[in-house]
């Protein structure tokens, strides 16, 4: 395993950040690490590039501990904070040969110009990082992360302040270093972590409370399924609720109905009858399917 983490806590005096987490993640692996904030995420990563200790447990990163053997960790790991750290009055470049002379690279100009090729700074190159905007300061942290071609990639919040086009170009990449490095990367952007993620995990108040794929957090757990119709025409919904199979109804307009049933039953049948029954039209009948934003918020909401 890449990262193997066994029964975690963490405590800031008398507040647990984190409470007997235990999760691993292998070799060629991009995983979803989400929570609401102050589940504990931030301080999860922390513990695993050597930055905080933890109160209790283990954690052990490709093959070495984070309490007795830190600086081997680090050679391993490449780490993006949320809050993400740059020498603003450096230029890109200068910056990037900085971070590869602090790894100690012997080709460290050859090893630049790849990550500024690679994450797409060649017009920024020669900008002081301070005149760059959010975005592509981002790919400046993104690229000293990469820059010593570390084993595990450890990314909070990745994709912060990137406009559309960047977003695609950065989930592109991280989903592309998935295929030879393990990622664990922290995000709010559900259609993010369904994009690139072959897992997810989900912490809430310091408590791990999911660990699957997003498919099968989608599913899993779910006994109703919802269809949903449009009539031509305004339709009761005591008149629906007398349609065999349907639970409940949720009206979104006159015409427009959610209908819940169980979901190992296909209602669509008893659907078109009723329309018939009734002398409707159906203008539009399909599978309403739960996101993965339902599933979350089932998961940490109060």
């Amino acid at each position: 395993m890449s990262i193997q983490v066994d029964h975690i806590t963490k405590l800031y005096g008398s507040q647990k950040a984190l409470d007997d987490v235990s999760f691993s993640v292998g070799g060629s692996e991009v995983v979803g690490f989400l929570g609401p904030n102050g589940a504990g995420k931030s301080t999860m990563m922390k513990i695993l590039t050597c930055y905080l200790p933890p109160t209790n447990g283990t954690a052990v990163v490709c093959g070495h501990d984070v309490g007795s053997a830190s600086l081997e960790v680090r050679r391993n790991v490449g780490y993006l904070p949320e809050h993400n750290p740059l020498y603003v009055d450096l230029y890109v470049r200068e910056y990037l040969v900085f971070v590869a002379g602090i790894h100690g690279m012997a080709r460290k100009e050859e090893r630049v110009k790849e990550m500024i090729d690679l994450v797409g700074l060649g017009r920024e190159q020669h900008k002081r990082i301070g005149q760059l905007s959010k975005g592509y300061r981002q790919r400046v942290g993104l690229a000293q992360a990469m820059i010593h071609d570390p084993k595990v990639l450890i990314l909070d919040e990745p994709t912060s302040g990137l406009d559309p086009n960047q977003l695609v170009e950065i989930r592109s990449l991280i989903k592309e270093v998935g295929r030879s490095k393990t990622v664990l990367l922290s995000t709010h952007i559900m259609q993010e972590v369904e994009a690139i993620c072959d897992r997810v995990i989900i912490l809430d108040k310091g408590r791990i409370v999911a660990d699957d794929s997003a498919s099968t957090l989608r599913s899993g757990s779910q006994q109703r399924a919802v269809i949903e119709v449009e009539f031509d025409r305004a339709v009761a919904a005591n008149l629906l609720l007398n349609i065999p199979g349907v639970l409940q109804t949720k009206r979104s307009s006159d015409r427009l109905w959610f209908l819940a049933h169980d979901a190992g039953t296909d209602i669509r049948p008893a659907v078109f009858q009723f329309a018939v029954d009734k002398g409707l039209t159906v203008l539009g009948l399909q599978r309403s399917e739960r996101g993965l934003e339902e599933v979350f918020k089932e998961l940490t909401g109060n």
